[in-house]
């Protein structure tokens, strides 16, 4: 339980700004202000024990070291009024100052377990892993809870005499001229149990752990998505839920392929021969190689479809096409031969196929 959280202060607060934060959630949660509620009990008392620890500059000090770890569920009795002594300084206080109204919410998460937060990763993919599917393994670093002390912190040993309670068991502390009785925090109750901060987690109730996960990427994911792995995020507080592991998505690329939705697209190199009097070629495809037909008379830029050799459509079992775009490859370097063949066909085909950029319509 952080106190500090509970009376809503900060670990800086000066001891006024821990005595206005105590007399407002006294005025909140006193039993006579709220008859038969048993929460309201339960935080009174969390209260009062935040108090007597944060009020008392070497308790306090004990506390913030991690040498002063308390019981949650640890009751504070009220022994009555000691008018013995007059009530001065600054633990004096008015009925009304002390029963000051307050917001609830900050103590109220403070005591209660909270779920961890979320771990954010970004993974590669390489692209035929995105269109298929596959198992990857992702490097995480999380916080886990500590299993040297359970997650609270702290661990036990004996000692001869409680510091804190000098053997007694119990503590005795006044607010003005009422009388408070607590069992002692620290050894609770025996006198004789000292609690001690865990040395394997520096009394924080939770380590550092790095591990590989191995997450399930479905087939057609893409670039940007987020893969939940639940339970796999940090150690929640308190005995808190742990939170989840959520995985970016990064996609490769291909060295022929670039996708559009489900559909693989490539760039398809056709000589002018196969252009010209159309033929039959073979492109690589996701589950090998692919015969598509080039028809007679194809131009530059023309697209060939093959249904259903593309990637599977992301959440269902239907599969894009394969688009080829036609790229005309021309010969680099022509013999006296092929040169005059191509003087040839020049003469015999005469159109004008710059024509259509000076019409006017």
């Amino acid at each position: 339980m952080d106190f500090y959280a509970l009376l809503g202060v900060a670990r800086t607060a000066s001891a006024a700004d821990v005595e206005r934060a105590y007399r407002r959630l006294a005025r909140r949660y006193h039993p006579g202000v709220n008859p038969g509620d048993r929460v309201a009990e339960q935080m009174y008392r969390r209260v009062q024990e935040a108090y007597f620890v944060l009020s008392d500059s070497e308790r306090r000090r004990k506390y913030d070291r991690g040498l002063l770890p308390v019981d949650e569920q640890e009751p504070v009795a009220f022994e009555g009024f000691d008018f013995s002594t007059p009530a001065e300084g600054p633990f004096a206080a008015t009925f009304s100052e002390l029963f000051a109204d307050v917001f609830v919410q900050a103590a109220r998460e403070a005591t209660t377990p909270t779920r961890g937060q979320d771990v954010t990763v970004t993974m590669h993919v390489p692209f035929e892993d995105a269109v298929r599917g596959a198992e990857r393994p992702v490097s995480v670093t999380r916080q886990e809870r500590c299993s040297a002390c359970r997650g609270r912190g702290y661990t036990a040993r004996a000692v001869a005499s409680c510091p804190s309670c000098s053997g007694q068991g119990t503590l005795r502390w006044t607010r003005g001229h009422m009388v408070f009785r607590k069992r002692c925090p620290t050894c609770g109750g025996d006198g004789r149990t000292l609690r001690e901060a865990c040395r394997r987690c520096s009394a924080t109730g939770v380590v550092p752990r790095a591990e590989v996960v191995t997450v399930t990427v479905p087939p057609g994911i893409e670039s940007g998505s987020r893969i939940a792995v639940p339970g796999r995020g940090h150690a929640g507080a308190l005995g808190g839920p742990y939170g989840d592991l959520y995985v970016t998505i990064e996609v490769g690329d291909h060295r022929i392929f670039r996708r559009e939705g489900a559909d693989l697209h490539l760039t398809l190199p056709v000589s002018i021969a196969e252009a010209a009097f159309g033929a039959d070629v073979t492109i690589p495809g996701l589950d090998g190689p692919v015969t598509i037909r080039v028809p007679a008379g194809t131009a530059s830029g023309t697209t060939l479809r093959v249904p259903g050799a593309g990637g599977v459509r992301h959440g269902t079992t239907a599969r894009g096409d394969l688009v080829a775009t036609v790229q005309l490859v021309l010969p680099r370097s022509l013999d006296e031969r092929s040169r005059e063949l191509l003087r040839e066909f020049a003469r015999i085909n005469r159109e004008d196929v710059r024509r259509h950029l000076f019409e006017t319509h």
